[in-house]
């Protein structure tokens, strides 16, 4: 099923948005900079994602104004398939990354989702962010029967309080928080 989804940005696109490297965006957010607040992005299996919307606008929230570079956004879109610009988290559908499709169906272990993926099994990943594959939950929901169907020893059952949890915004498990490295780790951002 084709679904509108909203056009995102992991820490690389972000990044060249504004053309910086990737490790600005990490500096933005550091407890000694904090230019841009952790809280506007969402997590996804462990890693910060921003609505395109949000990311374009940032640039015109800080002391010293940054320049979006039009033709990066123009190809973040081209790239991203039909969709459209979300400003806010909150108008945002669930969306999941390996670590959530691990806990909603009980996969023994990530190998299993890998093998699924790489054998054409599981769905087409919905975007292709900063090298990580993202899917909108009901692009994954949608799939059960036919994962059910080619399975050999998997059942593919869903946990319902797990989807219940991604789509109220309640969700706790594995990949919900970032694990933050290096000098500030401490600190936690």
């Amino acid at each position: 099923m084709d679904r509108l989804k909203p056009y995102l940005v992991g820490h690389q696109e972000f990044a060249a948005l504004y053309g910086v490297e990737p490790q600005m965006v990490g500096q933005w957010l550091s407890p000694s900079r904090r230019t841009l607040d952790p809280a506007t992005a969402m997590v996804v299996s462990g890693v910060r994602y921003w609505p395109l919307g949000f990311a374009v606008r940032y640039g015109t929230t800080t002391a010293r104004f940054k320049q979006v570079d039009i033709r990066v956004k123009e190809r973040l879109i081209a790239e991203q398939g039909e969709g459209w610009e979300a400003d806010l988290g909150e108008e945002l559908s669930a969306i999941v990354g390996q670590q959530e499709i691990i806990q909603i169906f009980h996969l023994p272990s990530q190998g299993n989702l890998a093998t699924a993926i790489a054998t054409g099994r599981f769905p087409p990943h919905d975007w292709l962010l900063s090298g990580s594959p993202l899917w909108l939950l009901d692009t994954v929901l949608d799939a059960v029967p036919e994962l059910r169907a080619s399975a050999r020893s998997l059942p593919w059952e869903v946990d319902e309080a797990v989807v219940s949890a991604l789509r109220d915004g309640t969700y706790d498990g594995p990949g919900s928080k970032v694990l933050t490295r290096g000098r500030h780790a401490r600190k936690g951002l």
